[in-house]
């Protein structure tokens, strides 16, 4: 674990093992002066409050001893899905699959959102069998509907509202991803586990 200066008014804590961050993350939110912490995929942003000693803060932090923890006190989110997306058979053909197995390989893990980022809303979710790992489409699309559910990489996600995006798609869920009249308005959040469920 490396804490460096960032910028005049926060801290970045970098990891070399990503299923630290949500350790890291609730320990470093818990300390005095921290006033925001942002995760990322193996880095930590601690945003100093006004009145903060960078120096305590960088001390606080260091003597942190993060763990990997798999398994989360939250019930999984569970996520209805039409597994009918446009690149479905593509990814089954990338994977050597046919297109019932990729359905069964994506819906029988449990994933754990790593980070949020891209849009508001959109967790990446950690998690997907190695066989399912498939590079991002060459050229992105101008607009992918809301709640669809996608792979990249080691990743899946779901997007919160219609945007770019290049993604792999394999269906499409109902469930609302953001919503400001809820509390806290992302339904997936750093530390959760999702399972999907084909509908």
């Amino acid at each position: 674990m490396i804490v460096r200066r960032y910028g005049e008014h926060a801290l970045l804590v970098e990891l070399d093992d990503p299923r630290l961050v949500p350790s890291l993350l609730a320990a470093a939110a818990a300390l005095v002066g921290a006033a925001e912490v942002v995760p990322g995929a193996c880095t930590l942003l601690v945003v100093l409050a006004a009145d903060a000693s960078r120096e305590q803060l960088t001390t606080q932090l260091s003597s942190l001893q993060p763990a990997v923890h798999e398994s989360s006190d939250r019930e999984p989110v569970e996520l209805a899905v039409r597994y009918d997306g446009e690149d479905l058979d593509e990814v089954a053909q990338l994977a050597g699959l046919d297109r019932d197995s990729v359905v069964e390989l994506h819906s029988s893990a449990t994933y754990t959102v790593r980070f949020c980022g891209f849009s508001p809303g959109f967790g990446y979710l950690d998690g997907l069998v190695e066989q399912l790992h498939v590079a991002r489409r060459a050229e992105p699309r101008t607009a992918v509907p809301a709640g669809s559910v996608a792979i990249a990489g080691e990743f899946t996600g779901v997007y919160p509202r219609s945007s770019p995006g290049g993604w792999r798609l394999l269906g499409r869920t109902d469930a609302p991803l953001w919503d400001t009249a809820r509390t806290p308005p992302a339904l997936l959040t750093p530390g959760s586990t999702v399972r999907f469920r084909p509908s």
